[in-house]
């Protein structure tokens, strides 16, 4: 009698490639969805904005939490964004003859263009856009948001729209002051300590920088601001899990906004130069 074939042993090599392509499906999605249900957010967020005015009492604490608040810490990091270009641009500049001259322009124009809205709103995301889904995410928890839809309010339009305009007003008013503390810290450094005559300093910084430079500043501050605002507020909405929850919810907050606000400063620079070049051709 012919012997029974042994039962095939599945192999073990599959296993691992199945799991891989499971996860990386698994991440796609998570990610599709995760982008997707913000969208869904930001429309109704949106729409509520336009249908109905804020609550009353509701835009004043706001604009106190997000604006006044972060003055000192925003005052702060734009003075010593200048000096430390002041210091890092000088140490450079002064290799090349006659280029010392140009350390006002050069300084003035990276606060004013780059460093000062990109790095006040990332000072504003891990102090507002944490606090924001923080205090949402603890609202969730506790089922007050629930209690929001017994009542028969919106929470979305209760909760989201005043934050939201706060930061689209404020954060680019708290850009102006970080850029205004940058050029002050800069010109400091530069004409007493590194001994620049000061008119010359101005004179050249004047001529370099013009209200295109401020404008697209000032207009990304205020994409930024939303992209804190929106991400933030949908992070504590969706925050599920206690404790817990509330912590992932502040984390996401903070490392999603930092990373919105890259690739937004990266695609909005491109803009503002093909639109520099289409306005102001060079020849």
């Amino acid at each position: 009698m012919a012997a029974q074939a042994a039962p095939a042993i599945p192999s073990a090599s599959k296993a691992p490639a199945t799991g891989f392509w499971a996860e990386v499906w698994a991440n796609v999605s998570a990610f599709i969805t995760l982008w997707g249900d913000m969208a869904d957010f930001t429309w109704r967020m949106l729409h509520w904005m336009m249908t109905r005015r804020p609550c009353r009492g509701t835009l004043l604490p706001n604009f106190y939490q997000i604006g006044v608040r972060s003055v000192p810490v925003i005052g702060t990091t734009g003075l010593f964004i200048g000096m430390v270009l002041a210091v890092q641009t000088y140490a450079e500049f002064i290799r090349f003859p006659g280029m010392k001259s140009w350390l006002g322009a050069a300084i003035n124009a990276s606060i004013v263009r780059e460093l000062g809205p990109v790095l006040a709103a990332t000072m504003l995301a891990g102090r507002v856009g944490s606090a924001l889904a923080a205090e949402l995410g603890t609202m969730r928890i506790t089922e007050q948001i629930d209690a929001l839809w017994c009542l028969g309010v919106n929470p979305i339009h209760y909760l989201v729209v005043p934050r939201f305009l706060a930061c689209v007003v404020l954060i680019p008013l708290l850009t102006v002051l970080a850029d205004f503390m940058g050029v002050l810290g800069g010109a400091a450094i530069t004409t007493q300590y590194f001994g620049m005559e000061p008119y010359e300093y101005w004179r050249i910084s004047q001529e370099k920088i013009g209200l295109w430079d401020i404008f697209c500043g000032l207009m990304k501050s205020t994409a930024f601001g939303a992209a804190i605002a929106i991400i933030s507020c949908h992070r504590g909405f969706s925050s599920t899990g206690g404790a817990q929850g509330v912590g992932r919810a502040a984390t996401d907050a903070f490392v999603l906004s930092f990373v919105a606000i890259l690739v937004l400063d990266f695609f909005l620079g491109l803009l503002f130069t093909g639109l520099s070049e289409m306005l102001w051709p060079r020849g």
